[in-house]
Formats: C-alpha cells, structure tokens, sequence
C-alpha cells in the first residue's frame, strides 16, 4: 500500500495535470468558432469553382483539347498521396486516422502494381510515415509558425503539385484531410486533385436546378484557353479549403480529447483522494489501537 506522502505527491501531479488539459480545452474551443466559420465559408465557393470547370469542361469536344491538369497522362502507374495533418499532438485519433486511410490505399496501389509517393503537409504525418514509408516522401510542408491559415499558405503547396505534375513525376494526384463535420465527428476525406475530378454534369444540373430559360453559355475565350486559367486556380482553392478543413477537425478533435482528459483527471483525483482518506483513516486507527492496548498493558 504507498503511504500518505506518495498519495498526496500523486494527487498534486494529477491535479496539475488537469489545469492543463482544462487550459488546452479552452484554447481549442475558442480557435475552434473561428476556424470553423472559415471551413464553412469555403465550402460553397469551392464546390462552384468544381461545377465551373465540370461545366467549361463538358463543352469541349474531347480531352485531348483539354489541358494535361484535366486531361492527365493517359495512365496511372505513379500515385502521388497529398497527406494533410496537425502540427502538433494531443488531438485524439485525428492525425491516426489519416495516416491509417493513407497506409491503407497505399497497400492497394502497391498490390495493383502501381508506384505511391507521398507528400506530407504537417508535421505529425511526417514523423508517423517516416517510420515506415520513409523512401516514399518525396516533399515535406511545415505550417508550424502559421497562426492563421490563409489562400497564400495554399498557393506554393498547388504550385509544387503542378510543377511536380508537369515534370512527369506522378500521373495521379490525391489528397487526404480530415473534414469537419462537428464538435465530435471528423471525417477521413480522400479527394482527386490531378487529374482533376469532374463532377457528374447531370447531378450538377440537377442539384441547381435553375430555369435559364434556354439561354447558351458562349465562353469567352474558348474553353481550353479558360480551363487552362481555372484548374490551377482551382488546385489552389480545393487545397485551401483542405487546410481549412483539417484545421477546424484539428481543434474540434484537440477540444474533445482534452475535455475527455480533464474528466479522466478528476476520476482519478477522486480515486486517490479515496484511497488516501482510507489509508490515513487506516493509520489513525492502528495508532489508536496501539496507544490503547499500551494503556491496557500498564
């Protein structure tokens, strides 16, 4: 049984510890209003800048007009894996699970024959995957000294992923992030960026649903010329909100890990505060015993 001194030490540790995880707690759910505002605010023009080029794109005769970020290589044997993660720990089985989405498609890709290499943004995805896949990561970003998120974060990382393209360096380019959704639910998101994914037209047209009253689009200039402009655009928009996205899911998942931690600190406080009350109870006991039985023995 530890004695008193050893109780009380434990007790002061475990305390200590739960002013922490309550302050990490706090910072997290104050970051977190923001960062969600500014996922959710990306969402509507990201997906309006895919039905833009889906649009653009359906009006070209075929993709060999197409420029090569629509059209691609005409293969698939090298797979470029975009891997977004935190910066830093203690968020739960945020940075777990898109690592273990990306180990799990790069087992699959190996075993249809195809080559994987990976891009890592962040630095907790790094250091997992370098274990293990270490002759696999062919770039490293670090946003560590970034506060705030903002479009010229996004921008160099989609103009390394087109330059790496144009360099014939892979033929398939997917990114995998983390997507909120809320407090307690991040969703592991895996999404084609090159070639870029089109769209199904008719569940566009569907899902708007606008009475144009049989008006053509012409577009000016032609369709080739404007996807050539949209599509790098677009990489740097869909990576944007990719870092948004991961950012929000970072502090909502920090936010609930640490919430989890405090409530599990003061479960063992309790536990200890018990046993500590029962073994000095336990002491007092023996020494009243024992000055009693003195007192019989005179």
């Amino acid at each position: 049984m530890a004695n008193l001194k050893e109780l009380k030490n434990r007790i002061t540790s475990v305390t200590s510890t739960q002013k922490i995880t309550k302050a990490m707690q706090m910072v997290a759910a104050a970051k977190l209003r923001r960062a969600q505002e500014a996922a959710e605010q990306s969402r509507p023009y990201a997906q309006r800048m895919e039905r833009m080029i889906a649009s653009v794109a359906s009006n070209l005769p075929s993709l060999d007009n197409a420029p090569p970020l629509v059209a691609g290589t005409g293969k698939e044997d090298v797979h470029l894996l975009v891997v977004v993660t935190a910066e830093r720990g203690l968020c739960g089985a945020f940075n777990t699970n898109v690592i273990r989405a990306v180990r799990r498609r790069a087992v699959e890709l190996r075993d249809q024959g195809k080559e994987v290499k990976l891009f890592c943004v962040g630095r907790k995805g790094e250091e997992s995957l370098r274990r293990d896949m270490g002759d696999d990561i062919v770039e490293y970003v670090t946003l560590r000294e970034v506060k705030n998120i903002s479009f010229v974060d996004a921008r160099p990382i989609a103009e390394k992923l087109s330059q790496m393209f144009t360099d014939g360096e892979f033929d398939v380019c997917t990114v995998y992030y983390n997507a909120f959704k809320s407090v307690i639910s991040q969703v592991v998101t895996a999404q084609q960026l090159i070639p870029v994914s089109l769209p199904d037209e008719d569940a566009v047209a569907d899902e708007d649903a606008v009475d144009l009253g049989g008006a053509i689009y012409d577009y000016e200039p032609e369709e080739d010329d404007l996807l050539g402009v949209l599509v790098p655009r677009n990489m740097s928009v869909q990576i944007y909100r990719s870092l948004l996205e991961s950012g929000a899911a970072e502090h909502a998942a920090r936010m609930t890990s640490m919430d989890n931690a405090t409530r599990n600190a003061g479960d063992m406080i309790d536990g200890l505060t018990l046993t500590y009350n029962r073994t000095r109870q336990a002491i007092i006991t023996k020494e009243l015993i024992e000055i009693v039985s003195g007192a019989e023995a005179l």
